[in-house]
């Protein structure tokens, strides 16, 4: 098997497809190394193994809503395409997306994967219980009020147990639209951005750090925030746009301030299209928004190095959590996304250097994402890493839910006596 990106081959040596949570129980229980994967758009071994990959598309679908308790039950191998869909007709809402639909809802999760807007908390920050498959095959539900073991685990990289079910928060439905603006001065830009990155619910800046201007700024607003033809500069867009400038908007959720419901507005891209780009590479860095000014000009110092291996670059943000191993822990952030081409060597022989020019300013790499997994000091970064590693080991001494990712970041464990 092979990743959604298509530069990785996974190791495991068997594939299993339950269709129940005791069935995957079994499996989990019986197999000394054992791995998830949801829609596999992870650019690293994160969901690696070298044991059993178990898929979870083929447990019962599960998206309960409850309106009074302003939740929703989702099984762990739903998307959140899916999801979206079955809360919109409920007339409920989440408070945010990442730019593609089609990723599942644990996988996400357990990454912390997010979208952008300074208010709006990664896809974790709506998990009030998740429920996981324990290394013996027992399944355990921890909720807010289990207190650290749960700040461990929703974004928990896989180490506590296979996720097979989430109770998300939900909102009532809401209606936005969607605005690019395009050739933004970079020294507006700059001097403004707090104010630039709130002027909207959701704003992305798109970029290859070259030249005086950022191509294109897309706006993401609520129905009732005003219209924005022009800011610090930056124009409309006569046309819907895609990101990549080559590419038609076609497969682009709508733009040009037509209102719709959020779901069709949050992502970047339509459900019902092949997410975007499809052979493509991944990083993204995390980091303090009052230090994003900064960082931004330290990578333009490497535009000449980064322009020819980048389809483009986008910049975030997002509200600060309390999950222990999530980028944003404790942080009002910003996010530095490259969407490098498919040239994995050249990538990761720059990868150092890039990260070198970000570490002053504690930049956090996404778990998903192509990082230097040695390169960086995880203590420093994450005030609750040796909690999360003390507690991953306590709950899989042996390793069960482990890779070489995992052991790299966390260190290898060691085996309890048997």
């Amino acid at each position: 098997m092979k990743n959604w990106a298509g530069n990785l081959d996974y190791s495991s040596r068997e594939v299993q497809r339950p269709g129940s949570v005791a069935e995957l129980a079994e499996v989990v229980a019986r197999s000394p190394r054992v791995k998830a994967l949801g829609s596999r758009h992870s650019f690293n071994t994160v969901g690696d193994t070298d044991g059993v990959h178990v898929l979870l598309d083929a447990l019962p679908r599960q998206i309960e809503p409850d309106s009074a308790k302003a939740t929703v039950r989702v099984s762990g191998g739903v998307s959140y395409g899916e999801l979206c869909r079955t809360l919109e007709r409920r007339g409920l809402a989440i408070h945010n997306l990442a730019s593609l639909p089609h990723i599942s809802v644990a996988g996400a999760v357990q990454t912390g994967t997010h979208g952008s807007g300074v208010g709006n908390q990664s896809l974790a920050g709506a998990v009030q219980t998740i429920e996981l498959v324990r290394p013996g095959g027992d399944v355990a539900t921890l909720s807010r009020g289990d207190g650290d073991e749960f700040l461990a685990a929703v974004v928990g990289l896989g180490a506590f147990g296979v996720v097979t079910g989430l109770e998300l928060s939900v909102r009532p439905s809401f209606r936005m639209r969607q605005r690019v603006l395009e050739d933004l001065p970079w020294d507006r830009a700059l001097e403004n951005f707090p104010a630039l990155v709130s002027s909207a619910y959701s704003v992305s800046l798109f970029t290859n750090y070259a030249g005086d201007a950022i191509s294109q700024v897309w706006l993401k607003a609520l129905d009732e925030e005003p219209p924005l033809a022009g800011l610090f500069g930056a124009t409309a867009a006569a046309r819907p746009r895609h990101p990549l400038p080559d590419m038609s908007a076609e497969n682009c959720t709508p733009q040009m301030d037509e209102p719709g419901p959020w779901l069709d507005r949050l992502p970047h891209f339509r459900h019902e299209f092949t997410p975007s780009k499809g052979e493509e590479l991944q990083s993204e860095f995390i980091l303090p928004l009052e230090h994003a000014p900064a960082a931004i000009e330290a990578v333009r110092g490497l535009a000449d190095k980064l322009a020819p291996l980048l389809f483009v670059s986008e910049i975030r943000t997002g509200a600060a959590d309390d999950f222990w191993l999530s980028p944003f822990y404790r942080q009002q952030s910003a996010a530095l996304h490259f969407t490098w081409k498919p040239l994995q060597p050249e990538v990761e022989a720059l990868l150092p250097e890039l990260e070198d020019r970000l570490r002053p300013f504690g930049a956090r790499p996404h778990w998903g994402k192509l990082f230097s997994p040695a390169g960086h000091d995880w203590e420093q970064l994450y005030p609750r890493f040796a909690g999360f590693r003390s507690l991953a080991a306590a709950h899989d001494p042996d390793g069960k839910f482990r890779n070489g990712l995992l052991d790299t970041v966390l260190g290898v464990p060691a085996a309890s006596p048997r």
